[in-house]
């Protein structure tokens, strides 16, 4: 968890994994992402490196930013097809086999239940390193890897979105992280963009958003997180008056 200690920085290097960024097919969301999320623990994303779908590549890159960070991400590269070759590479440069994880697999065979089932290419996403963790993936089933300083998430930005949300306040950063939480009776969708707004006015803010289903209603807490108490309170006080002007009522603390 996050410790009290100012005067250390903390650094982070991601290297973003895939050919498709490269060629500008893909116009890469998730540096700036990681690095907002970062600086909201507190963290400082010191390097980031855009590798091809190249083994040899990604080992070079996840070798030299984790040895000169604190810790490492990446993201892309951990899907089903043949070129998502991020888990085999990390575990090379661990020097440890790539196992199938028992809980990722039971995680998957639930999600494809009705779709498909899972298949060979599918039962790929739960291949980790040896020894590695899993990162909740609320949004697609397939989570996240966890190993050691080492974070490999999605390529998917609101998949990443998920996963840095489920990491929120593990990691250990320069300052504490304070939070506070809005409840609203209304559909994650319809406020999206009020959440988002909020978001961008305060960016020493983070905004988690988990929506529920209770009493055959649809709800969501907003969980609002930072390191300055002052920007904290100013973010709160800006959603709160978003909802209560687009006229969604809501319930300081949570629901």
């Amino acid at each position: 968890m996050s410790s009290n200690n100012p005067d250390r920085v903390y650094t982070a290097g991601l290297v973003v994994i895939g050919d498709e960024i490269l060629s500008g097919r893909t116009h890469d969301k998730n540096i700036a992402q990681v690095a907002s999320w970062l600086q909201v623990q507190g963290i400082r994303l010191a390097e980031v490196r855009v590798v091809p779908d190249v083994e040899a590549k990604i080992i070079e890159a996840v070798n030299a930013l984790r040895s000169a960070n604190d810790y490492l991400f990446t993201t892309g590269g951990i899907g089903p097809t043949h070129d998502d070759i991020t888990v085999d590479a990390v575990a090379q440069t661990l020097g440890v086999d790539v196992i199938v994880h028992p809980t990722a697999r039971a995680i998957l065979e639930k999600y494809y239940a009705e779709k498909g089932g899972l298949t060979e290419a599918r039962l790929r996403m739960a291949r980790v390193p040896d020894g590695a963790e899993l990162i909740p993936n609320r949004m697609s089933g397939a989570p996240g890897i966890r190993i050691g300083n080492i974070h490999l998430m999605a390529g998917v930005p609101h998949i990443t979105a998920g996963m840095l949300d489920a990491l929120t306040g593990t990691l250990e950063g320069g300052m504490p992280l304070k939070n506070e939480t809005i409840g609203c009776w209304t559909a994650e969708s319809e406020v999206a963009d009020i959440l988002r707004k909020a978001e961008q006015a305060h960016e020493k803010c983070q905004i988690g958003s988990y929506p529920f289903f209770r009493e055959g209603k649809v709800g969501a807490n907003f969980v609002v997180r930072s390191t300055d108490a002052e920007e904290l309170a100013n973010c709160v006080h800006t959603l709160c008056e978003a909802l209560a002007e687009a006229g969604h009522s809501f319930t300081p603390g949570g629901i």
